[in-house]
């Protein structure tokens, strides 16, 4: 046990101090943080308050318009009262640009009427729709008001159907929608494509160095891949936390607050949802990364490791699209048989399980064929690797590993 964790600490401490680990840790950092900013881009500047100037020199709001200066801040306005000012000084502090513009109040037999006041209209001026639909329901109210109905049954009279809340029948958890699992199952697949990756390239550069020498003479080659195969996936699970720091931390930076509100609600899991989704994630790595090994004990050169890994990455790419186009059809035999098969089951029963699809019997089925299938690739990898450990300069033939 003490040799396992020396080789796991070993290839942890390799791993971060690699250029390129670093210099892609600071890549993808980079990304989320031009990712989160883009929004603002788009739309020109950062969310910031606009003022607004509210002329109503009649008092028609009876000073009820300051309360709404709280509601209409999430619109992006703050608004000031003006009840002195006339229609040619208002006009004179605009052209001053003392203020941007103004929003005119007056009431006749009609009702209220609206004079947006701005220095110009320009393409990106538009009139302030939001803030007139505000002032219109508090007019509203104060009107009813005076005909004698009581303050707490105006909401009833004035309710919109915009307030749309929409729940699922068959499960609650179905929320999130079929998008948000095919987005977690393109993560999971690169997560564990790419560390599993890594693992066939460690093994592969140790066995053309002198490391190894000193690895075989301190401990066995089945502690050599499994530690190998482990201190990697850690390393992985930590990028992969630093990740999603990094990406919570830009999205409540520079993002508006309702807009991070949204998104955590859409990609809200249940504790069930987030169990399976480690247990596969753990799983699929373990699967991938020792399938790595494999190849990577065969090959004899570096740069013959791209071309030896091209059937596992065949099998990886198969494995993702199938559960990933049987998504469409969650319900289809295709689907459950994805959910059983070792190379797509890490992709497709986290989707199953959150859709409410899947039975604990075939949870626990593609679980246990999953583990089966890793202990046999670890058994025939371990082997493999030992035949092939003193084997520098000679690439070894698949005659000769099946001897064996």
């Amino acid at each position: 046990m003490k040799s396992l964790f020396t080789v796991i600490g070993f290839t942890i401490k390799d791993m971060v101090k690699r250029k390129s680990f670093i210099i892609s840790n600071l890549i993808i950092f980079l990304i989320i943080i031009v990712g989160f900013n883009v929004p603002n881009w788009i739309s020109g500047e950062s969310f910031k308050t606009e003022k607004l100037t509210i002329l109503d020199n009649e008092n028609i709001f009876e000073g009820k318009l300051d309360n709404l200066n709280e509601e209409l801040s999430n619109l992006g306005y703050e608004i000031e009262v003006d009840k002195t000012s006339t229609i040619e000084e208002i006009q004179n502090k605009i052209k001053n640009e003392e203020i941007p513009s103004a929003l005119m109040l007056t009431q006749n037999e009609n009702g209220l009427s609206y004079e947006y006041l701005v220095d110009g209209m320009g393409l990106t001026t538009t009139v302030p729709t939001d803030v007139i639909s505000a002032i219109q329901l508090t007019y509203q109210n104060i009107q009813l008001a005076k005909l004698g109905i009581p303050e707490e049954n105006l909401p009833k009279i004035n309710s919109e159907a915009n307030n749309i809340k929409v729940t699922s029948l068959s499960s609650e958890e179905q929320g999130s929608n079929i998008f948000i699992m095919m987005l977690l199952s393109i993560v999971l697949f690169y997560a564990i494509y790419f560390y599993a990756y890594q693992v066939s390239t460690a093994i592969t550069i140790e066995k053309t160095s002198r490391i190894i020498e000193t690895l075989v003479t301190s401990t066995s080659p089945r502690i050599i891949v499994l530690g190998k195969t482990i201190g990697i996936g850690i390393v992985g699970i930590m990028q992969t936390l630093l990740t999603i720091l990094v990406a919570v931390i830009c999205a409540k930076a520079f993002l508006a607050p309702e807009m991070v509100s949204s998104i955590f609600e859409m990609m809200k899991l249940s504790p069930e949802v987030i169990v399976v989704i480690a247990i596969y994630y753990l799983l699929g790595y373990s699967l991938y990364a020792l399938l790595y090994a494999l190849t990577g004990s065969t090959v004899s050169k570096p740069e013959e490791v791209q071309s030896a890994n091209g059937p596992v990455a065949i099998l990886a790419v198969i494995g993702f699209y199938l559960s990933y186009f049987t998504m469409m059809n969650p319900s289809s035999n295709l689907n459950e048989i994805a959910a059983l098969v070792p190379i797509s089951s890490p992709f497709c029963m986290p989707f199953r399980v959150m859709m409410g699809l899947s039975s604990m019997n075939e949870l626990v089925m593609s679980i246990m064929i999953l583990i089966i299938t890793i202990i046999l690739v670890a058994k025939i990898s371990i082997k493999i690797y030992s035949s092939a450990i003193l084997n520098y300069g000679e690439k070894i033939s698949i005659k000769k590993l099946l001897k064996q």
